[in-house]
């Protein structure tokens, strides 16, 4: 554990006793108390049905360590009931990847960590289900689906484009790709292989779909487990035409970048820049003609569909050469030109 921690809680049960991996599950926070307050009970519960009890973790991305008295309240109350170790630890370095990482060395002692948002609620029985699908034949990850539920209904747009509606798969489908919203990793594969959530992206977002591409790329199996839910908690703010169509660039956006990072070499660069500016055109053109079709049919479905299909293509281009969609700003800065993809050396 790093120096700058706090444990609190009951002890871990001796290594004679475990049946299951040594787990903790790790919650990332910025400036989100009255979220972090709802998670951290069902947090615990959850914890609590493994053996021996999984630790619960929060990272705390806030420069003024604004969740710390949240999660010590958490810890009195889970130690005076005998129950799981909630710990706290301040990373006051800026971006979502120095948080990822700060749990990874926060749990350098433990087999498996466990990823879900300070925002997100899972099912009953969800840690469970997560880890008896990785103790089948141990992969490298488990990916769980989330389900959004909106503090705020949608407009008639947002809704007629279904952009909340998320992907499920039949449990045990492998999958190449994931982020850290539903996410258990094994962690002596990662070590074995080197992996870090790469802090270039930490204010972009994109080091887990990063990682975990590297994951694929190394031969790492990840798998879908479908039962495993976690409900995502819509703010009014997200359920906007202007969010969604930002978050559709970013996410072109973070797969361009990405996809040139994993490229070895120059010319596997050049290469995977062309790739993605082939797929990136070919989606921008398919959203404009699905946008065109809407207005004509006056459907409002082609229409914002459309319109999300070519911002998330031009943002693929974008990524490709090198422009960065800093969804995470602090400063207020969105968008900014790179001289060249990072990691593209």
């Amino acid at each position: 554990m790093t120096q700058d921690s706090t444990t609190t809680g009951a002890a871990a049960a001796p290594a004679t006793a475990r049946r299951d991996p040594r787990t903790v599950v790790a919650a990332l926070t910025y400036r989100r108390p009255d979220d972090l307050r709802a998670a951290l009970p069902m947090l615990v519960e959850q914890a609590a049905l493994l053996d021996p009890p999984a630790d619960v973790l929060v990272v705390d991305n806030d420069p003024e360590g604004g969740a710390h008295a949240v999660v010590e309240d958490a810890a009195a109350r889970s130690a005076a009931q005998g129950g799981p170790v909630v710990r706290y630890a301040h990373e006051p370095h800026p971006g979502i990847a120095a948080a990822r990482n700060r749990a990874l060395d926060e749990s350098a002692d433990h087999d498996v960590l466990v990823f879900i948002d300070d925002d997100e609620r899972p099912v009953p029985t969800w840690l469970r289900l997560l880890v008896d699908v990785y103790l089948v034949d141990r992969p490298e990850g488990v990916v769980g689906p989330v389900v959004s539920e909106y503090e705020q209904e949608p407009d008639a747009w947002v809704r007629a484009g279904r952009f909340f509606d998320r992907r499920r798969l039949p449990t045990g489908t492998v999958t190449d790709v994931a982020a850290t919203n539903n996410l258990l990793l094994d962690l002596g594969r990662l070590r074995e292989l080197g992996l870090r959530f790469d802090e270039r992206f930490g204010l972009s977002g994109g080091s887990d779909q990063l990682l975990t591409r590297q994951l694929a790329k190394a031969g790492g199996r990840m798998v879908w487990c479908d039962e495993a839910v976690v409900v995502d908690v819509v703010p009014p703010d997200r359920v906007t035409r202007r969010w969604v169509l930002a978050r559709a660039f970013r996410n072109g956006n973070t797969w361009g970048r990405t996809s040139v990072v994993l490229a070895d070499g120059p010319w596997g660069r050049t290469l995977a820049r062309a790739r993605v500016t082939g797929q990136g055109a070919v989606r921008a053109a398919g959203g404009a003609a699905r946008l065109a079709v809407g207005l004509v049919t006056r459907s409002q479905a082609h229409q914002a569909r459309g319109r999300r299909t070519w911002a998330r293509g031009t943002g693929m281009i974008a990524g490709a050469y090198g422009t960065v969609y800093v969804e995470y700003a602090r400063d207020g800065q969105r968008t900014v030109r790179a001289g060249k993809v990072p990691g593209a050396s």
